[in-house]
């Protein structure tokens, strides 16, 4: 495929066939994938294949808490994981409370062709915000150019993926369970397969919705 057309047609896949993907083609998407940038060309990614079903088993019940925290705050109409409005939701009952993992899709990514847990190691990127008084985003530079890369090289295999996140709640016992050293941060896990269906058309806003000159309350930028 053409680049644009992957950039334009990469979606969150979330139902896949029964179809194997081949070794040949994950390495091929991976090889691919790993010319990403990162800060300092340190390289600290690291990727596990998870093929034993019973470790992919036991990462559907980490997800539970954080799962029931997200719906329930989304029904509640708030943007859920927020960290700066407040929620009106009782995490900590939540929390304290047994939930059946009733997130859409979550058997279904761990049952995927391929699944992928991404990590990145802490102690070699630079967080240039690690003063700031909010939640921490630039150490994700140097590790989602690659995440997104391995997305549009599944792609363009005409295969499928999502880039999932609600690991990172329980990311010490992910760390136990994948052998993972305590400075690695759980950064996504991604399953990937033959679409059960493909879509061709995103919803998007357009530029002119969210690119501005000069200032962030400074003109649309358009052509």
């Amino acid at each position: 495929m053409e680049l644009y057309d992957v950039m334009r047609t990469t979606f969150a896949c979330r139902e896949w066939t029964d179809d194997p993907v081949s070794d040949e083609t994950l390495h091929r998407m991976l090889d691919n994938a790993r010319f990403a940038p990162n800060g300092g060309n340190r390289q600290g990614q690291h990727v596990i294949v998870l093929r034993d079903r019973s470790i992919r088993e036991k990462l559907v019940p980490l997800v539970a808490a954080s799962t029931a925290i997200y719906q329930a705050q989304t029904a509640a109409g708030e943007a859920p994981w927020n960290t700066i409005v407040a929620s009106s939701v009782d995490e900590t009952a939540i929390r304290a409370a047994r939930h059946p993992v009733t997130f859409p899709g979550v058997q279904a990514m761990v049952d995927a062709p391929i699944v992928l847990v991404v990590a990145i190691d802490l102690s070699v990127v630079a967080s240039f915000d690690k003063e700031l008084e909010r939640i921490g985003v630039i150490s994700g530079a140097s590790i989602y150019p690659l995440v997104w890369n391995i997305l549009m090289a599944a792609r363009n295999e005409g295969l499928g993926g999502v880039l999932t996140t609600y690991l990172a709640d329980q990311e010490p016992a992910v760390q136990k369970l994948l052998g993972m050293p305590e400075h690695y941060a759980v950064a996504a896990m991604l399953p990937i397969g033959v679409p059960f269906k493909q879509l061709t058309k995103l919803r998007r806003r357009p530029v002119e919705d969210f690119v501005t000159i000069d200032r962030f309350d400074g003109a649309a930028f358009t052509v």
